[in-house]
């Protein structure tokens, strides 16, 4: 019996039971559905921090105290950073160009009747460098001429809610009753690495946040960046090797931690990775439920159609034929469903790219693995049913009521 003949005998027996047949496709479109978009969900995740922290800067590189273990007790080293570690780092580090210190404090920035909730942050000029921000209107501070002077720049979200009318260039904001005068603004960056506003920063030098805000000579964190991609990890050898020769370190643990851009990334994507897993493997219970659900059709079909089959042995048909027939039912119920599915996994990604704004990538990849599993799960949950038709005994299927 040729192909052909089979597949329009598979037609008429679905369309014959039109409701049994929808409800099959209907548990595969639900599967293949939830999986296209988890995985279209995953993917935009990845693609949109992975853009968010190169926003960060190129080649960043972040070093900080680092943490040990102390009877179980997770600890801060002893070790602080402090203006001299910058010094050093700029005059000595080869595989560096831009270094800038950070020391942050919290509050409300005032201007008249508007308030904001933001917060300080001391750097020095080459952080804008770091971090890729540019100078829209002014100027930014001197690291030099500016030496604790009550001066700042600020971003865009800082205009919007302190300065609703007009230019702030020369204009005073006063943090924690002290003034500072602000002499540049940043042009619009938008959203950060965790969904922070980048444009919610007011700028200070960093001696100014050290003496007038803190009260420290400790700085909580450098910022640098390397000279170029394929740099990190000696830029951070060296970086290491200055810091400990300043202080003479001589013990087995580092004093600091550093972070460069791409392990930052690989521990923000790596969690998303493990997300996007879970949610795509719960998502596949579906599209097996789906599958046991064809399997069971096509055991009812068989048992419903157990004469009909006994009346085409009687006739001339092969047990080949028969598992053929059974077996193209199980594929096209799976394939339709796929159809319907990816159809429906795609709109359903772009509704909640659209709706919720939220970062959402459909690859030809996950579509054409989609379409494979269908294709699988068609064979695999039909095999068995189909087999069974094919070894029943014509004689007493056509005795069969």
């Amino acid at each position: 019996m040729s192909i052909s003949t089979l597949v329009k005998i598979a037609l008429k027996a679905l369309f014959r039971n039109r409701m049994r047949t929808f409800l099959s496709v209907l548990g595969i479109v639900i599967g293949v559905a939830a999986v296209i978009t988890m995985v279209a969900m995953g993917e935009g995740s990845k693609k949109s921090i992975k853009e968010q922290m190169t926003s960060m800067g190129t080649n960043a590189i972040i070093i900080m105290p680092n943490r040990d273990r102390r009877g179980g007790v997770q600890m801060e080293s002893t070790e602080s950073l402090e203006e001299e570690d910058v010094v050093e780092l700029r005059e000595k580090a080869t595989y560096i160009n831009a270094v800038s210190p950070m020391i942050t404090v919290s509050g409300q920035a005032i201007v008249g009747n508007n308030n904001s909730p933001t917060q300080l942050s001391g750097v020095s000029s080459d952080y804008l460098k770091i971090r890729n921000y540019e100078i829209e209107d002014g100027v930014m501070f001197d690291d030099d001429a500016d030496r604790m002077a009550k001066v700042c720049v600020i971003g865009q979200s800082v205009i919007k809610n302190l300065f609703p009318e007009g230019n702030p260039i020369g204009k005073t904001i006063r943090y924690k009753s002290i003034p500072l005068k602000v002499i540049g603004t940043l042009k619009l960056k938008g959203s950060g690495d965790f969904g922070q506003d980048q444009d919610d920063v007011i700028f200070t030098p960093y001696q100014t946040v050290m003496k007038r805000f803190s009260a420290t000579t400790n700085i909580r964190q450098i910022y640098c960046n390397s000279i170029g991609e394929g740099y990190a990890e000696k830029a951070t050898e060296e970086i290491m090797g200055i810091l400990k020769e300043r202080r003479s370190w001589t013990r087995p643990t580092d004093p600091f931690r550093v972070f460069t851009q791409e392990e930052m990334i690989t521990m923000v994507t790596s969690t998303s990775d493990m997300l996007s897993l879970v949610l795509t493997a719960i998502a596949g219970i579906s599209l097996l439920v789906g599958g046991i659900g064809i399997m069971n059709i096509m055991y009812v079909s068989v048992t419903e159609r157990t004469k009909e089959i006994g009346l085409r042995m009687a006739i001339g048909a092969r047990g080949r034929d028969i598992l053929l027939q059974f077996l193209i039912e199980s594929i096209m119920i799976s394939l339709l469903g796929g159809f319907v599915g990816i159809a429906l996994g795609v709109a359903a990604s772009e509704i909640i790219k659209n709706a919720l704004n939220w970062p959402m990538i459909v690859s030809a990849t996950s579509v054409m693995v989609s379409f494979g599993v269908c294709f699988a799960t068609g064979v695999f949950f039909g095999w068995y049913p189909a087999r069974k038709a094919s070894r029943l005994d014509p004689i007493e299927a056509l005795r069969f009521e």
